[in-house]
């Protein structure tokens, strides 16, 4: 048994069995994707996978409880490289924090540039994707920390933590009615086109969930993934805007006004999170403290670490 007889098992499943991927992915050929799956169930004394003729169709029992033991001893092993790496190169590596627009536009810089003063040497790399896109980079390896407001505490291999809590806002031109009402409501909202997040994106969610609570349909003409096109097509007079009110800039948005929605909508919560048993480094852990100062290194190492089985 070796680790890259390891790696093609985990591959194999990450390409839903399709060895030629497989083989692209892990730099080899498809042949020998094939004779290291064999090898390993000749030395297991059991198939790993279901078979049609020479295809791959999915995992047998056994199969799906090794490929569990797969995943660990592959973190294990990531983990005592970034363990070395972490006494020998106290204050140099890299760390790779994974997020959406919104909070990498808005909610992260001051944090970012404080990280960055304070240890020069790490590398940070800024990674943008969907909810669901962080889930899969912290659970492959890729990313250290994931930082979003969906999904994230959906998938139990993650350790979540709060990072700030926060409620929609409403967005329009100046001059617009909505400013003369005297505490805005779902119905005179929906009065209007809106201009939205998209579906899964930056509490979405919570504002599909007001309306429906409120029998009401409102008319969503267009949905964007972060707030800059929101504002954008709300200044052009397109529709009345529901966005995160942290991406509202008085001193920028001249010709734009937020009102408060925090009574029409429920609250968002917005959270970090890292894969358990992941090793972090120093500076990692330093980066979660800064987001939330009551994010301890003790605190946040204990939440990580992953559940062993009892041995005895």
């Amino acid at each position: 048994m070796n680790f890259q007889q390891l790696r093609i098992v985990r591959e194999t499943v990450r390409q839903n069995y399709n060895l030629t991927e497989v083989a692209n992915a892990l730099f080899t050929s498809q042949p020998g994707v094939s004779k290291h799956i064999k090898d390993l169930e000749d030395e297991l004394g059991v198939e790993l996978f279901i078979r049609r003729g020479k295809r791959l169709l999915g995992l047998t029992e056994p199969g799906k409880e090794l490929v569990v033991i797969v995943e660990r001893m592959l973190l294990d092993a990531r983990n005592i490289k970034k363990l070395a790496d972490q006494f020998t190169q106290r204050d140099q590596g890299q760390l790779t924090v994974v997020t959406t627009h919104t909070q990498a536009r808005y909610a992260i810089p001051k944090v970012v540039t404080t990280f960055k003063q304070e240890y020069p040497k790490v590398h940070l790399a800024l990674h943008q994707g969907s909810p669901q896109e962080i889930v899969q980079q912290l659970l492959s390896g890729e990313a250290d920390i994931g930082i979003a407001t969906e999904s994230l505490d959906n998938e139990p291999e993650l350790v979540t933590f709060p990072f700030y809590d926060w409620h929609h806002a409403v967005l329009v031109p100046a001059g617009h009615p909505l400013l003369a009402e005297t505490t805005l409501s779902l119905e005179a909202l929906a009065e209007y086109p809106l201009i939205t997040y998209h579906s899964g994106f930056t509490g979405r969610s919570k504002i599909d969930k007001a309306f429906a609570a409120a029998n009401l349909t409102p008319d969503i003409v267009m949905s964007a993934l972060d707030a800059d096109v929101i504002k954008s097509y709300v200044e052009l007079g397109l529709g009345v805007g529901i966005i995160a009110p942290s991406a509202f800039n008085p001193l920028k948005d001249h010709d734009l006004r937020l009102i408060d929605a925090s009574h029409l909508f429920a609250r968002n919560t917005t959270l970090i999170a890292v894969r358990r048993g992941h090793y972090l480094r120093g500076y990692a852990y330093r980066f979660i403290e800064l987001c939330s100062p009551e994010l301890t290194e003790t605190n946040v190492r204990a939440a990580v670490a992953p559940h062993r089985e009892n041995a005895f």
